[in-house]
């Protein structure tokens, strides 16, 4: 996975960055769609990508060379009217929500004018790209529910952190689809994914592990997991033994003197 560090010393900024980034990421894909955002959709990227049998929408800016300026003018523009321009390869839509406002989509998958029955009158290459654009935030969303990220100032790590929960999420995906009757009503099906995930995944390293651990409740899980499976299986998970020291009551310090609680009142004057 290359990473971006920035513009490299004494080097020029990369042109055609987001095409780029786009071509690499859906290398090997067939019959999809792509939602972009303003910053990688134009019109060589939609070409390319229906090369590869892919097809692409997202919003553009409005410098690309190749809009035609009847869908940049805004005066004499009623709100919530819409215009349309087509070629051989692409459709764009220029879409007045508001006054003196305009939104701009490029699609390589729609080839006509349509428009919603809305009161909005949203044309529907907007409301395709409304309900795929939110591909990614829900992504962050959900990877934020139960996340191995940790407070770090090294950025490989942060990477490596993102790489691990998407990968745990998509593993997820994958298992629920698979079998899809796996604890089924539950609500809480994910948490127990990646807590029998994360059971998969260090049980090897404790049982090669030849040193016990200090404290008393991590010693004991690693004994039990490197004696074995028990001989009683159980649908709920046990709960690991909490460490209570020596089992025995606390005491006070025996260095320490009792605090004295008697008040003592300021002599008069």
């Amino acid at each position: 996975m290359p990473v971006y560090t920035g513009k490299p010393p004494g080097g020029v900024p990369e042109k055609n960055q987001g095409m780029r980034v786009v071509l690499d990421m859906s290398e090997g894909l067939q019959g999809h769609n792509i939602t972009c955002d303003n910053f990688f959709t134009s019109y060589r990227l939609g070409v390319e990508l229906q090369k590869r049998k892919l097809t692409m929408v997202g919003t553009i800016r409005k410098n690309k060379p190749e809009l035609p300026s009847e869908l940049l003018k805004m005066q004499g523009r009623t709100v919530h009217s819409s215009k349309f321009a087509f070629s051989e390869n692409a459709t764009v839509v220029s879409y007045c929500p508001k006054k003196n406002k305009n939104v701009l989509v490029m699609s390589t998958m729609h080839k006509d004018a349509s428009l919603s029955a809305r009161e909005d009158i949203k044309p529907q290459i907007i409301l395709d790209y409304n309900s795929t654009k939110g591909g990614v935030d829900n992504l962050d969303k959900v990877t934020a529910t139960y996340s191995c990220q940790r407070m770090t100032a090294r950025w490989p790590l942060v990477i490596f952190y993102n790489i691990v929960d998407v990968s745990a999420y998509n593993a997820y995906v994958l298992w629920t689809e698979i079998n899809q009757q796996w604890n089924g009503g539950k609500l809480y099906r994910r948490r127990l994914f990646l807590e029998e995930l994360g059971k998969a995944l260090i049980t090897p390293k404790i049982q090669r592990r030849v040193r016990p651990p200090r404290s008393t409740a991590a010693a004991s899980a690693v004994q039990k997991i490197q004696a074995g499976p028990s001989t009683h299986a159980s649908n709920q998970p046990e709960m690991d033994p909490v460490d209570t020291g020596s089992g025995k009551k606390r005491k006070r310090c025996q260095l320490s003197a009792p605090l004295d609680k008697t008040v003592k009142q300021a002599p008069l004057v």
